[in-house]
């Protein structure tokens, strides 16, 4: 078989503005970047559409395809005649030469441009890691020209689009500071939470910069920067629209990271792309722990959005590795392991039910696996009253997801009872308990000292915002080597942050950091332009 990009290479592309007339989108309401991209201009959020949530299990170093399920499921739902839009996010460039490469699905159920829209695409990260970075220099200006505005304690960070532990502590002048990767900066969740420009430059002003020597916040606004800003990211605002291998409409927009972000999409992608289908297919990233959670808890709570359907990816691969199998024998059957790994499913499915949902666990299935390993996944979701399916959309494209569509149409006709794990008005170390507790399965939550004076401090003005939690995504605690389902363990919160822009607070749990490292061997060893051609792009 092919490889990924050389399939995307392949593909014929219809013009963009075809892709945009399904959709109701006139030529007029478009920014072309060329034959096969464009940025969309219009802001109907007249919401009609039926939205559905993609998320998975743990991850594991297989990866479970949340993206290729995705791409699949809106191909097979526009086979169906369903008019369909798939809303994802952007890739960040830091994992595409880091370890995990793209994010664009692959085999046979892509988006394409892939090999643009995995890079620079239409330039909207650089536009946030500028606008970011601009702060970051007014502050420093500012400071060095009397500091009219005493600030004594600098907490705003800058930022990058690729992964350099190098700047996880770096020294300017008198202080120190430290980088997070452009995915984990409060301007990409800004950029991703606000509901329109308006909106995004109140929240731009309302970041918290520092400490003046009283302990009294410096925000943004007190600079003048907030309309300098919004003019950085004006276009960058305006959702992107691509397609699928077999011209499936896809907005992409935004790309925060789930395991130190909020890791979805942008509101206006979503709500544009739920006023233009009648179902729209997003994702969250990473396992249902963080990616779903924060999906719920923070967008669907700020955009006054409610799911209708939740699909949980998993592969035999996934639940063998969280059975304890290492890699060398992770093909093999192995009922012991399977049985051990579908606990770690069992917990997402649970968690997910909090949220009084329907659910579609799908089975991204590799071309060696075993129906009797199938089987027993099938019983087990039984056991749980959640619906089945299989896809191989990898291999098959839409063809391969049809009876996950009609899974997740029925899914879309069940009876929900959307519900937040917790209201507005409870306090932040109990948002944060609640979290650990009923999601993780912590039996404790400890606190550093420098968390709990932050909490402290943030007590009396910040209670009603929502937690988004940043810590590894390859567990349910906060050691990413208690794999399957492990109970009653301590979680330490080592670190707290408040994103007064974005409106919520940031709680690092363990040893999780906000800017990744490089692996041993590179993705980025593996891409060249040979013959005006890229390769190695996967």
């Amino acid at each position: 078989m092919m490889r990924d990009i050389e399939i995307a290479q392949r593909a014929e592309k219809e013009d963009i503005r075809g892709i945009a007339s399904k959709l109701g989108i006139s030529a007029d309401d478009l920014i072309l970047y060329g034959y096969d991209k464009a940025k969309i201009k219009t802001s109907s959020f007249d919401k009609k559409a039926k939205l559905v949530l993609v998320t998975a299990v743990n991850p594991t170093p297989y990866g479970e395809g949340k993206t290729t399920v995705s791409i699949g499921l809106g191909d097979a739902l526009s086979m169906l005649d369903n008019n369909p839009v798939v809303v994802l996010r952007e890739p960040s460039m830091g994992p595409v030469f880091g370890i995990k490469g793209g994010a664009t699905g692959g085999g046979y159920s892509q988006v394409i441009p892939m090999e643009d829209i995995n890079l620079h695409f239409t330039g909207d990260f650089h536009a946030i890691t500028a606008a970011n970075d601009l702060l970051c220099a007014a502050i420093d200006n500012h400071i060095f020209h009397g500091n009219q505005l005493d600030i004594s304690d600098v907490v705003f960070k800058r930022c990058l689009d690729v992964n350099d532990r190098a700047l996880r502590k770096v020294f300017l002048n008198d202080r120190s500071e430290s980088f997070s990767i452009t995915a984990a900066s409060e301007i990409m969740a800004i950029f991703c939470l606000a509901s329109s420009l308006e909106d995004l430059k109140r929240r731009l002003g309302n970041i918290v910069i520092g400490y003046n020597s009283s302990g009294k916040c410096v925000y943004a606004r007190d600079l003048n920067i907030e309309g300098a800003l919004t003019v950085i990211l004006k276009d960058a605002f305006l959702p992107n629209l691509v397609q699928t291998l077999e011209h499936t409409p896809v907005i992409i927009h935004g790309g925060p990271f789930a395991n130190i972000a909020h890791g979805c999409n942008t509101v206006v992608a979503t709500k544009l792309g739920m006023s233009l289908g009648d179902y729209v297919i997003t994702e969250a990233g990473f396992g249902a722990d963080l990616g779903a959670e924060k999906f719920f808890d923070i967008k669907c709570r700020k955009a006054g959005i409610v799911p209708d359907c939740t699909v949980l990816v998993a592969t035999l691969k996934s639940l063998k590795y969280n059975g304890g199998v290492s890699k060398d024998c992770i093909s093999e059957e192995n009922y012991e392991a399977l049985s051990l790994g579908l606990e770690n499913l069992g917990r997402h499915i649970e968690n997910l039910k909090k949220y009084g949902v329907s659910i579609v666990v799908c089975l991204n299935k590799y071309a060696n696996d075993l129906d009797s390993e199938i089987k027993l996944v099938e019983e087990y979701c039984q056991k749980y009253g959640v619906l089945f399916s299989i896809s191989t959309a990898y291999i098959d494209g839409g063809c391969g997801a049809i009876d996950l569509a009609k899974k997740v149409v029925q899914g879309c006709l069940s009876k929900n009872h959307f519900e937040l794990l917790y209201e507005d008005s409870l306090p932040l170390d109990k948002k944060i308990e609640k979290i650990c507790k009923e999601i993780y399965r912590a039996k404790k939550v400890e606190y550093s000292v420098l968390a709990r004076e932050k909490l402290e401090r943030l007590a009396s003005s910040c209670s009603q915002f929502p937690v988004c939690i940043a810590k590894t995504p390859y567990s349910f605690s906060d050691d990413p080597k208690k794999l399957g389902a492990p109970c009653d363990f301590s979680v330490m919160v080592q670190d707290v942050f408040l994103y007064n822009g974005a409106e919520f607070v940031t709680v690092l749990l363990g040893d999780i950091v906000t800017m990744p490292g490089l692996p041993v061997v590179p993705n980025y060893e593996k891409i060249d332009l040979v013959d005006d051609l890229i390769v190695g792009l996967d």
